[in-house]
């Protein structure tokens, strides 16, 4: 069973990014969000995009997505597309994740309606952001050639083969503190596992991811780092986290990962690339 493991000193050339995007370097610790953090989301934001993928999670989900495990469940109806992982805490074939058939090129930005539906203090959430292949054996760099590989969805399955940005949200540590936070990492397969995958810094926002309160998430990415704003009717989160020195993640497929036990649903999702016709483009 999966627990993220203690978090090693920043790099030289992580902290030097850091000090330039002004985020502070913490050598493992959280960081509340900063002025800066809203700044540079809202220049991000600020540029025209284009959408290029648009789902209300209302119809047949089977015509955008597809499913890794056998257990885990998706339903759609008015209010959006409820995914609910299977029930049993540390069983890898109980976890669950729905990834886009549509794959995505270059900086993106990814909107979506998010509502907390369960009560767990255990376990993540999980955004992958542009999944590839390793390119390594049966991991062919379109990860559809080998969904058969990942019907037992094991986390390790993921970050020891896939490229991806991976964004945590809703998160809990396995211990049962109920102290949600937010991390980021970029795997590096065939590799070490999770070992010198973290972006930093992590978060420990305050106000977020109740039961049952629905909340608006924006990140937007390039090819060193991640902006997000998470907002609910209470509160509005801005973050950011950088990736100075490990390769750029450039294209793929999104995925939404649940571990055992989570549930949530999702709503007014969206791809949206920006647009090289406009002046403003970021």
């Amino acid at each position: 069973m999966l627990r993220h493991p203690s978090r090693a000193s920043v790099t030289l050339a992580a902290m030097v990014m850091l000090a330039i995007q002004g985020m502070p370097a913490l050598g493992g610790k959280t960081a509340r969000a900063t002025g800066m953090d809203k700044a540079a989301f809202e220049q991000a934001a600020a540029g025209s995009w284009r959408t290029v993928f648009s789902d209300p999670c209302t119809g047949d989900w089977k015509e955008r997505w597809h499913l890794d495990g056998r257990i885990g469940t998706v339903t759609t109806g008015p209010d959006g597309m409820v995914l609910t992982a299977g029930p049993e805490f540390g069983n890898d074939a109980h976890h669950m994740v729905l990834w886009t058939k549509d794959s995505f090129q270059g900086d993106l930005r990814i909107d979506f309606d998010y509502t907390r539906l369960d009560r767990e203090t255990r376990c993540v959430n999980i955004l992958y952001i542009q999944a590839t292949g390793s390119g390594k054996g049966p991991f062919h760099e379109d990860i559809m050639k080998w969904n058969h590989l990942r019907e037992t969805p094991a986390m390790a399955t993921y970050f020891n083969h896939m490229h991806t940005y991976h964004l945590s949200y809703a998160a809990f540590p396995n211990t049962g503190e109920p102290v949600a936070y937010i991390r980021g990492r970029r795997y590096l397969p065939e590799g070490k596992g999770l070992r010198g995958t973290e972006l930093f810094p992590d978060h420990d926002p305050e106000g977020l991811f109740a039961t049952g309160v629905p909340h608006k998430i924006t990140v937007i990415k390039n090819n060193r780092g991640l902006l997000m704003r998470i907002a609910n009717d209470a509160t509005v989160f801005y973050g950011q986290m950088s990736n100075p020195a490990l390769p750029p993640i450039t294209h793929g497929r999104i995925g939404l990962r649940h571990m055992f036990t989570r549930s949530a649903r999702y709503a007014n999702f969206r791809v949206s690339v920006p647009d090289p016709s406009t002046s403003n483009s970021p």
